[in-house]
Parts: structure tokens; sequence; C-alpha cells
């Protein structure tokens, strides 16, 4: 079986990066990706896909990604599920990066947003074993 994911495209926003209680770092983006073809009315379409990344790579992702940022990920999908406030079942689909890339210079993000540094508040987060189904948080864990 293969589930290998490949994408460039532009971060919506600063990568929110928080620590499990074990002191894993974890950061979550959403990746901005636009479609080869247009639609009927000539205009380009764009997915907006959910990515987490673990560890160091987390670390590095906020620290130097921002909103507009243009980045490289390769990982897996992974799919999961939790039940909402209203009892019905969420379904919920994001890449888990095993690499991302900054394929800008740092100067170029800079240029584009004028600098807003990345937090990185140690903020408790359940490793995804621990999935609480939380319904308030848009991901499960």
């Amino acid at each position: 079986m293969i589930n290998r994911v490949i994408m460039v495209g532009r971060l919506t926003k600063d990568p929110d990066l928080k620590y499990t209680a074990s002191g894993a770092a974890v950061a979550r983006f959403t990746l901005a990706v636009n479609r080869n073809f247009s639609n009927t009315n000539g205009e380009k379409e764009t997915d907006f896909i959910n990515c987490t990344v673990w560890r160091k790579q987390a670390e590095n992702t906020a620290n130097f990604l921002k909103k507009g940022s243009l980045a490289g990920v390769e990982g897996r999908i992974q799919t999961g599920s939790y039940e909402g406030q209203d009892g019905k079942r969420v379904y919920t689909t994001e890449v888990v990066c095993d690499s991302v890339q900054f394929l800008e210079p740092k100067n170029t993000q800079a240029a584009r947003n004028e600098a807003s540094p990345a937090t990185g508040d140690k903020e408790p987060v359940n490793a995804p074993e621990e999935h609480t189904g939380n319904p308030e948080d848009d991901l499960p864990f």
C-alpha cells in the first residue's frame, strides 16, 4: 500500500505551535494549493489542506514560516473522526508531514509579511493516540 502526498502552496495563517504533555512539539497549519485546471467560469480554484508536523520540524516550521509563505510538504494522508456537539459524526482529513521545505528566502517572506514572531507558547495538547474528541476544536486531537 502507498500513502504519499507531495504539495506546494502558501500558508493561510501563521502555524499554530503547541506541545504535548510529554513535551513533543506539534505545529498545525493550512496550505492553500491551487488546482491545475479552471472551473466552468474560467476561474482557478484552490484547495485548503490541513497539515500537521511534529517535533523539531514543527518548531522550525513555526519559527520560519508565516502567513503567505511558500512551502513544500511531503507526508501522508490521515483520516479520523469524532462526535460533534450535536451528536453527529465529524470526519477529518489532514496531511501528517514528514518534511516541510521552506521555498522562499527569509527576506522575501519578511518583505511580504511584516515579521510577526511565532509565539511558541508551551500550551498542552493531546497526542493523536490520546484522542479526546473535543468538539470545540477543529481537529479531534
